[in-house]
């Protein structure tokens, strides 16, 4: 085959747009502050960071040969990079569901936005909010809505035992109390 058919790679070894974690059956569901975070992220990619990268690629190819210029090739990868995320963000915000906790009429359940702090087998308390997969953090006590825990608590009540799915076999779990906002 001719070469003149064939892509030639940079050898950066880019894929595609990340891929989309989030079932095609589910929603995209998000906090207000979730999709607050997601749409600053995208406009200081776009607005602060991408403009300086673009700058500094300009500047290094008036330069001459941009075969050996490291500003020039490393500025290019990094605009891939910003213009990847900046392709994934708006994608997840496009489909996003924004739910606010604390508008939610059924505070004696759980769902999406819950707080909830729930008695594992060895009596240990934990305490998980229920959010987006975008912003799910462990850290911070933040668990997807689409995790085994939050689909083990999802409709419970408080008191009510539930049973978590776990590589170790079914362990049951009690949810102690629920709150919203």
């Amino acid at each position: 085959m001719s070469k003149a058919f064939t892509k030639e790679s940079d050898g950066d070894g880019e894929e595609p747009d990340e891929p989309d974690i989030l079932p095609a059956s589910h929603k995209n569901y998000m906090t207000p502050a979730g999709a607050a975070s997601l749409q600053e992220e995208l406009r200081r990619l776009m607005r602060e960071e991408r403009p300086k990268i673009v700058e500094t690629v300009a500047w290094a190819a008036s330069n001459g040969d941009r075969s050996e210029n490291g500003d020039y090739i490393y500025g290019k990868k990094r605009l891939r990079e910003i213009d990847k995320r900046a392709r994934y963000l708006s994608k997840r915000l496009e489909t996003a569901v924004v739910v606010n906790p604390e508008q939610q009429k059924n505070l004696t359940q759980v769902f999406f936005g819950a707080t909830v702090t729930y008695r594992s087998e060895d009596g240990k308390k934990h305490t998980v909010r229920l959010v987006g997969i975008d912003e799910a953090d462990l850290t911070q006590g933040k668990i997807s809505w689409i995790s085994p825990v939050a689909k083990a608590l999802m409709k419970a009540r408080v008191g009510d035992t539930v049973e978590l799915r776990t590589p170790a076999g079914p362990e049951t779990i009690e949810v102690v109390s629920i709150r919203y906002g």
